[in-house]
């Protein structure tokens, strides 16, 4: 049995320093089994990632009429792209989704989390009930909000009119000035229960020697919350904020269902236009969808790449 796996090691089992193969031989020798465990993940990878992404950069120089026949145009499509009108209006919708949504979706986690760790009544009840949302799909999230949104019948507006505010009834996903907000709201109460699981974690994870020290010093809720949590909380928090940013700068799903894009182009995002463009506008070019992919590939890596080196911490919190 110890010489099958010596030879399949490419080295003899048991030897030390003295021995006649050197660690480095017996670990380059490993290597064609490392790789026959590899290749399977490799090729999976290959073909339905890196694949597609380098496909989409080489078609961005050409305009492709159909699979069969294309026209190398060189940069005229980025050039097209900077002049396009409904390209901008989508990348301001988008980068004001990005930039403000996460600090919802991360804030009402870290609220849930926090009422789960004071011990609020039925806490178990509530995290399963809070966390729900999550295992939902986008299409079942857009279509029940679609009806919680309802002018006529839905319940944002029956509540509202119950209460004698009938003035504020809105076509909340019908009315340019509130879709974009409105589905930024449904996107939080979707992704609230993930970042709750998440800060509850983080917080049962604190010292408890900090935290007693804090109630020693008489110290009160918000300000223990404010000097001490938070502070410790931060690279977690940061961390969700950053995954929220990267999540919602390629957000499709939830616009797709709920809006298209509309009103009036008011809730188009980046991944939605370049799936018209390439699907439902019957221009025949994939070449200019992909390179409105690109350019916006290149935009995402930069702010992932600048978001951690802003919150690079320089000196890690030691407690």
């Amino acid at each position: 049995m110890k010489a099958r796996i010596s030879a399949a090691f490419g080295g003899d089992v048991g030897k030390g320093r003295g021995g006649e193969a050197p660690a480095t031989d017996t670990r380059r020798a490993a290597w064609p089994v490392l790789m026959g465990f590899l290749a399977p993940a490799l090729l999976v990878y290959a073909a339905l990632t890196a694949y597609p992404v380098l496909r989409t950069f080489y078609n961005a120089f050409f305009e492709i009429g159909d699979i069969s026949s294309s026209k190398f145009v060189g940069f005229a499509h980025f050039a097209e792209v900077l002049k396009d009108n409904t390209f901008w209006a989508a990348v301001k919708n988008t980068a004001i989704w990005a930039m403000v949504a996460p600090f919802a979706d991360v804030a009402t986690g870290l609220l849930l989390a926090l009422c789960l760790y004071a011990g609020v009544p039925f806490a178990r009840f509530l995290r399963v009930a809070w966390f729900t949302p999550v295992l939902l799909s986008y299409v079942v999230v857009g279509i029940l909000w679609v009806w919680i949104y309802n002018y006529d019948w839905g319940i944002v507006n029956a509540t509202l009119r119950a209460l004698g505010l009938p003035g504020w009834a809105q076509a909340w996903i019908g009315d340019p000035k509130f879709a974009l907000g409105a589905l930024m709201v449904t996107h939080a109460w979707k992704w609230a229960g993930f970042n709750m699981v998440v800060c509850l974690a983080a917080l049962h994870s604190l010292p408890s020697e900090v935290l007693e020290a804090a109630d020693l010093d008489n110290c009160g809720w918000w300000a223990k919350l404010r000097h001490v949590i938070v502070p410790m909380l931060w690279p977690t928090l940061l961390n969700l904020y950053v995954l929220a940013f990267i999540g919602k700068m390629k957000v499709f799903d939830l616009v797709w269902v709920m809006t298209e894009g509309g009103p009036v182009w008011s809730t188009e995002t980046v991944s939605t236009y370049v799936y018209k463009r390439a699907f439902n506008w019957n221009s025949f070019d994939l070449g200019y969808p992909s390179a409105i992919a690109v350019v916006w590939f290149i935009v995402v890596v930069a702010f992932v790449l600048g978001l951690n080196r802003l919150f690079r911490q320089r000196e890690r919190l030691e407690y």
